[in-house]
């Protein structure tokens, strides 16, 4: 059995997807309608850059899920091969978004508004610089949950991203994150301040709840037989009617990836198929389990090496 799975941000490169989009019409068709859906020219930032305005949130989003649809919709409509038999759909953060739409929840169009939407929103949530994220590499959640816990009088920090055994993102105020980061070089733990411009996935995302909130109400999700997998609770999302929630609530909680990709294995996954820019994610399955057998789609070579 195999999962489908969805990178989020940190992903993104100037020129991804280029190969789809000069080989196959049906790229061209959905870079187009992005353009006209969201009014701005999505494409030409994707194909040219410049990096710097492709890496602000706002793009970021919608492009990433651009990517990852596009290339879903090649694998399933010129390659023929069905990724709807896949176990479960999941994806990280606005991955999310991605599984998603391409599980037939939600439409292209819808959803990449919703993104347009939620980048803005987080990215507004507060000053630019006066928050961020910093990488834990080599630790358990354990112990730096017990670390921000033993400190919480000195600095306010947060688990955002629960990646891996090893890997493991922290949002905060930027001041907060400097305590915490000379704290962990006394305890020789490395850590690594990451290129972002909010502290995504904690409550000081507040301000863009209240904008998905309103946003999410508005939504009507369809109907579909594929099985999503939360971030917010690493586990099947059993009832349609909790996707607003659920998507709701992700804004300030922490993704739980390395759960949910220990839940889906437990529940007989034994491949894992990376839809969109980038290996991210591939990695991080490695990291979790080396067992398993995983595939990166980034170019039409790795579609025709694609066994499932």
């Amino acid at each position: 059995m195999f999962s489908v799975i969805f990178p989020g941000q940190g992903s993104q490169i100037v020129g991804m997807g280029k190969e789809f989009f000069e080989k196959h019409n049906i790229v061209k068709k959905l870079f187009k309608e992005a353009d006209e859906t969201l009014e701005f020219n999505l494409s030409k930032l994707i194909l040219e850059g410049p990096k710097e305005k492709l890496d602000l949130t706002v793009n970021t989003q919608p492009a990433i899920f651009l990517i990852s649809y596009s290339i879903f919709q090649v694998v399933k409509q010129n390659f023929n091969i069905n990724l709807n038999e896949a176990k479960y759909f999941a994806g990280h953060s606005l991955g999310e978004y991605s599984a998603l739409s391409c599980a037939g929840y939600l439409d292209f169009g819808e959803t990449i508004k919703l993104l347009r939407v939620r980048g803005d929103a987080m990215q507004n949530s507060m000053p630019k610089g006066e928050g961020g994220m910093l990488a834990v590499l080599g630790s358990k959640i354990e112990e730096v949950e017990k670390i921000l816990k033993d400190n919480q009088n000195n600095f306010e920090a947060h688990v955002a991203n629960d990646n891996s055994d090893g890997q493991i993102v922290i949002s905060g105020r930027t001041r907060d994150l400097q305590i915490l980061s000379e704290l962990l070089k006394e305890k020789k733990i490395k850590n690594i301040k990451l290129p972002v411009s909010a502290p995504f996935h904690c409550n000081l995302m507040s301000k863009a709840t209240e904008v998905m909130t309103e946003k999410l109400q508005k939504i009507n999700f369809k109907q579909s037989k594929n099985v999503l997998i939360s971030n917010v609770t690493a586990d099947e999302i059993t009832n349609i009617n909790d996707l607003k929630s659920l998507l709701i609530s992700q804004i300030e909680k922490r993704v739980r990836w390395r759960e949910s990709i220990v839940n889906m294995i437990n529940k007989g996954v034994s491949q894992f198929i990376e839809i969109g820019p980038g290996k991210v994610l591939s990695g991080l399955v490695k990291r979790i389990n080396k067992d398993v057998k995983i595939s990166s789609i980034n170019s039409e070579s790795d579609i025709e090496g694609l066994n499932i």
